[in-house]
């Protein structure tokens, strides 16, 4: 036996922590029953360390590392699309046609000048390997809370007496993780459409890059031609190029939403309890259980709500100033244009693959909600104005509508209307807006809603 450790042998007299004494019989090919709640078992912590050391052996051979091993999610994913959907010479081709063909109707639809420096026709595998360091910013947040819930959910005597079985335990659930990740990464990367389908800006910037093989596969089932399905998703794929690259401020904010809400999140540390008495750790697939079985508790702190409120107004007004511009800028060029909007509106409202993946991964779903009232209130305020100073609310996130405008468009549309002339002059709309905060925020009995609130705000 290894030293410091007892006979796993039932029939040993020396042995300590007997099955009878703990009131359950220790499964030797699951060592995890050591962390149960009727005992610790310390006969099975060396089987533990044994099966534990060739896992981890496997993951030093990947990189091991960190709260998620990425290493081993790009080689899964990779390995799985490897020969999937590689595109044509021809393919490559069209799609640098689309795009150039699509920028050219943008710029009469938009304010905003061309965000694009290149064109790609990626395969599945492309769209991982430059997706991969994002996801990487997203996923972390949620798998550091994922790995110290996990520690936190050891026995007392477990945590002060095996001090290096926690590294194991941590570099364990990095593979568990980064398992996952690789298999939803091959999931998304077979079905995803363009770069920035799900609304992040995901890919390398001023890359416009479309998956011919998702899109034949997409084209097949709309009796449409692949031709003017590519023109259509090319003009949105450089849209939204045209608002991460001239909007500084965008994809942080984007982000960052993303993160403050995952660093909020909680694990139901008695499910975690139950499951590691359930799991192999040498098993990937039984590992996937840990994080794909409710662990993720569904109590948002007001922080959590406050940011996913934030990351879907924002979503929305994306999609939706997306989805105006396109279709401005399409008109009756592209036949079947307003029936592949419509298909795309529902294929985002359904829930995809993108929404499956973070809910599992990140713990939220990914979805615009408000994409239709963030449509009509674009199009009604370039009804009401013109595209320069529509777009110019893109200018400072405190200009654009807040999730109260996109239930009530109108009532924005009706108030730009009688301040329009600070469209053309954003700093003055802060200054205003910045001086009304203050009033409509306190109650009428706080003492900050004095003359000297407005000006404590517009100077910070």
């Amino acid at each position: 036996m290894p030293f410091g450790f007892g006979s796993d042998d039932p029939r040993d007299p020396d042995r300590r922590n007997k099955p009878e004494d703990s009131g359950r019989s220790p499964d030797p090919a699951n060592p995890f029953t050591a962390f149960g709640s009727g005992g610790f078992d310390v006969g099975a912590l060396g089987q533990m360390l044994t099966q534990l050391g060739q896992m981890i052996s496997q993951g030093a051979a990947h990189g091991g590392g960190g709260p998620v091993n990425y290493d081993l999610a790009r080689q899964m994913a990779v390995q799985k699309l490897s020969t999937t959907g590689l595109p044509s010479d021809q393919q490559a081709t069209a799609v640098t046609d689309a795009v150039h063909l699509a920028e050219l109707w943008l710029d009469p639809a938009t304010a905003l000048p061309t965000g694009v420096h290149s064109t790609a026709a990626w395969a599945p595998r492309d769209w991982v390997e430059a997706t991969l360091p994002t996801w990487q910013r997203l996923c972390d947040p949620v798998a550091r809370r994922m790995a110290s819930s996990w520690i936190d959910a050891l026995p007392d005597e477990v945590r002060q007496a095996a001090g290096p079985i926690v590294a194991m335990i941590e570099q364990m659930g990095g593979m568990a993780f980064g398992s996952q990740l690789g298999t939803a990464l091959a999931q998304l990367g077979g079905e995803v459409l363009t770069s920035t389908e799900i609304g992040l800006p995901l890919g390398p910037l001023g890359v416009a890059a479309l998956l011919p093989a998702a899109i034949d596969q997409f084209a097949s089932g709309l009796e449409r031609k692949s031709s003017e399905v590519i023109v259509f998703l090319a003009a949105r794929e450089a849209a939204h190029h045209r608002l991460f690259g001239h909007v500084p401020w965008l994809r942080q904010r984007l982000l960052g939403s993303v993160e403050q809400f995952a660093h909020g999140i909680r694990v139901d540390t008695d499910a975690l309890s139950e499951l590691a008495r359930q799991v192999d750790p040498t098993d990937p697939q039984s590992m996937h259980q840990l994080l794909s079985s409710g662990l993720l508790e569904q109590q948002h702190s007001p922080e959590q709500k406050a940011a996913l409120s934030r990351l879907e107004t924002l979503l929305a007004l994306i999609e939706g100033w997306v989805d105006v511009v396109v279709a401005e800028a399409l008109g009756e060029r592209l036949p079947g244009a307003e029936a592949l909007r419509e298909t795309l509106r529902r294929r985002r409202a359904s829930g995809g693959p993108a929404e499956q993946t973070f809910a599992t991964l990140v713990g939220l779903e990914l979805r615009p909600r408000k994409l239709r009232a963030a449509a009509d209130l674009w199009r009604r305020l370039t009804e009401a104005h013109d595209v320069e100073r529509r777009d110019a609310l893109w200018n400072h996130p405190d200009l654009l509508p807040t999730a109260d405008d996109l239930d009530s468009p109108g009532a924005f549309v009706d108030r730009m209307a009688r301040h329009a002339a600070d469209l053309d002059d954003p700093i003055a709309a802060l200054e205003r807006t910045s001086a009304d905060a203050p009033h409509e925020s306190q109650p009428p009995d706080d003492p900050g809603a004095s003359g000297e609130g407005p000006a404590s705000s517009s100077s910070s």
